[in-house]
């Protein structure tokens, strides 16, 4: 009964929050001025560029396999290659659905340390890749169409915009309350604080790198982090293995395949498995 109840409460409080803030945000998006953004990184200053990639990661709410068209529509406008990559790194993991519900069942502290560290090494491996010379490892890919985002929606398009999401990700939180559920109710407690709490560092890097195969959207890893921290689990592996699963997928590194080579490709793993790691082992410090 408790592991029902445990379910019962988290998918009626998931569901509240992921429509309320999902009607809003396609209410808003309507009157987020995409192109000017566009221009505005090819024009500004680098770090003024970054912290416009940032935003336009952000305010863009989409996976990591639908970031892609609009990566490289950026590309094909010419828009410096850092500021792309930084928009890469960036768009996943930071989404105000994904952090809303963060806040809500993990607290402000993590919602807030979560976001400035993402965002903060999102810039960083952007301008090192840059550094590097990896713009030459881009392929010449060209998008046919324009990627829609940016229209403005009327509040009866804006609510099946959300109802046609939900029926997307909805399986994905429900998956995530009903882990969550039985990891609160079933798996003891002294189990997870044994094995799983404390100081063991190597758990970070190894969550960091099982959660790219592993695809755990963030949805579906909110609640079971909720509930794995609870129990005693360490705060930095849950973070590691959130960042890195959003951060990479392998239908998405599929994807970058057809417009990066595969040095480019290889060093995008690495650098999301080191940003999880990094903000992992940051976190054992909060």
């Amino acid at each position: 009964m408790e592991t029902i109840q445990s379910f019962a409460f988290l998918a009626l409080e998931l569901t509240v929050l992921f429509l309320t803030i999902s009607f809003f945000i396609n209410i808003i998006e309507g009157y987020i001025p995409y192109e000017r953004m566009q221009q505005l990184l090819a024009e500004r200053h680098p770090l003024i560029g970054a912290c416009i990639a940032v935003l336009f990661a952000f305010v863009t709410p989409f996976c990591s396999c639908s970031t892609i068209p609009v990566v490289v529509s950026l590309l094909n406008k010419n828009v410096r290659f850092g500021l792309v990559m930084i928009f890469l790194f960036a768009s996943p993991v930071l989404d105000p659905t994904i952090l809303t519900l963060m806040t809500a069942l993990l607290g402000v502290k993590v919602a807030v340390v979560y976001t400035l560290l993402t965002a903060i090494l999102s810039i960083l491996i952007g301008f090192m890749l840059e550094m590097f010379g990896f713009e030459h490892a881009v392929k010449r890919v060209i998008v046919k169409g324009n990627v829609a985002i940016g229209k403005k929606r009327t509040f009866k398009e804006a609510w099946h915009e959300t109802l046609h999401l939900m029926k997307t990700v909805y399986p994905y939180l429900l998956l995530g309350a009903g882990i969550g559920a039985f990891i609160h109710g079933v798996v003891p407690t002294e189990w997870i604080s044994t094995y799983m709490g404390g100081d063991t560092w190597w758990l970070v890097p190894l969550a960091a790198i099982l959660g790219i195969p592993l695809y755990i959207r963030l949805s579906t890893m909110i609640p079971i982090s909720q509930m794995l921290i609870a129990k005693g689990m360490a705060l930095g592996p849950v973070m590691a293995l959130m960042i890195s699963s959003a951060g990479a997928s392998l239908p998405e590194l599929t994807l970058l395949h057809s417009i990066f080579q595969k040095k480019l490709v290889w060093t995008f793993i690495a650098s999301v498995i080191s940003m999880a790691t990094l903000s992992g082992f940051l976190f054992y410090i909060i």
